[in-house]
């Protein structure tokens, strides 16, 4: 994350900081910024809670989606290979589904606690399952991606919450970086 609004956009051969036209539209600190597969679109995750989706040419915010997570922060933000849907996690507890095009909000998967941690919520490699942590019971848990019905729970074996939690764009397996400084490999087996 960074205390700024707006992403800063470097040109790598030259240094040079870009930032948006309509950057007075941001006011909150980002904890994150995604791009999508192509590099043609980036999201930022808010501390207010907001998403944004931009331009990744003009750096044009294109799509806000304001109180995405209430007044609880927006930790995370991540693009579906197609970039039609924004995946997102918040320390309102909860996983959301967002489209691109709209704005709107089109799943919710509820069930796992947040409210410390930064923690990313992610796709599998298929798209076809939605993984994230649950602070409170020390556990991954996925979901349905289509239904946003629970899957399953998988305990941590980290002593307190895993922090970071990612999963391989290709292959069924993921890893987990806990409280204690451990890292977990796991094969999935949902």
């Amino acid at each position: 994350g960074t205390d700024h609004p707006v992403a800063h956009l470097y040109d790598i051969n030259t240094f040079t900081c870009y930032l948006s036209a309509n950057a007075q539209d941001s006011s909150s600190p980002i904890n994150q910024v995604r791009y999508s597969c192509t590099g043609s679109l980036y999201v930022t995750a808010s501390k207010d809670g907001s998403l944004r989706i931009w331009d990744g040419v003009s750096a044009e915010c294109v799509r806000p989606i304001i109180g995405a997570h209430g007044s609880s922060e927006a930790i995370s933000a991540i693009f579906t290979k197609d970039e039609r849907y924004v995946l997102s996690c918040g320390k309102d507890s909860r996983v959301k589904l967002w489209e691109v095009g709209t704005g709107r909000l089109v799943k919710q998967y509820a069930g796992a606690i947040r409210r410390q941690f930064r923690c990313q919520a992610v796709f599998n490699e298929t798209e076809e399952f939605v993984l994230s942590v649950d602070e409170q019971n020390n556990e991954v848990v996925v979901w349905d991606a289509l239904t946003a019905e629970k899957v399953t729970r998988l305990p941590s074996g980290s002593t307190g919450a895993p922090r970071w939690l990612d999963h391989s764009p290709v292959e069924p397996v993921f890893v987990s970086c806990g409280n204690d400084r451990s890292i977990k490999f796991w094969k999935q087996t949902v």
